[in-house]
């Protein structure tokens, strides 16, 4: 299993985008090209990113026969609240502009295989929720328990907004 986590896929693979719809598509096709070819080659591809517009996730859906989108629904007020970066207080004071959620949309998918609700149920929780998915879809080997490694790692994915592809 592989997470590309957004932050990590910006400084490494997408440098230089910016944050408009244009650069925004073209971060999530890249990401989707590189989980594409890790999932033909029999990986799992965890993508940790905020894609906000559901056309470009449509298109990369529809170039992986075994995407699976796993919608992290979070309120903007318990995102302002665990924002560690402080980017929603820069975005609502006006210093960034087209924020996902203050300035800009996010685009809810209309039938993600999986909806995690981060007030409802634990980070852990929702991983092992994930998991089972991938399990269910034989896309991972079915197991008695999960490792608590594998949860912790799935699990910072599914704090996050955004979606996953395996």
């Amino acid at each position: 299993m592989e997470v590309l986590d957004g932050d990590v896929v910006r400084t490494n693979l997408t440098k230089g985008l910016g944050f408009s719809k244009e650069d925004r598509d073209e971060n999530v096709r890249r990401i989707g090209f590189v989980c594409g070819l890790l999932s033909k080659h029999g990986a799992v591809a965890i993508s940790a990113v905020i894609a906000p517009y559901r056309s470009v996730r449509d298109e990369v859906r529809s170039r992986i026969d075994t995407f699976v989108e796993i919608y992290v629904s979070t309120p903007l007020e318990i995102c302002i609240e665990r924002d560690v970066k402080g980017m929603y207080k820069k975005a609502l004071a006006g210093e960034i502009r087209n924020f996902t959620g203050v300035d800009d949309p996010y685009e809810p998918p209309l039938n993600p295989e999986v909806v995690i609700d981060t007030q409802r149920e634990s980070p852990r929780e929702s991983a092992a929720r994930v998991l089972l998915k991938l399990e269910h879809m034989r896309l991972i080997a079915p197991a008695q328990d999960f490792s608590p490694a594998l949860l912790e790692e799935v699990q910072d994915v599914t704090t996050d907004v955004g979606y996953v592809v395996s």
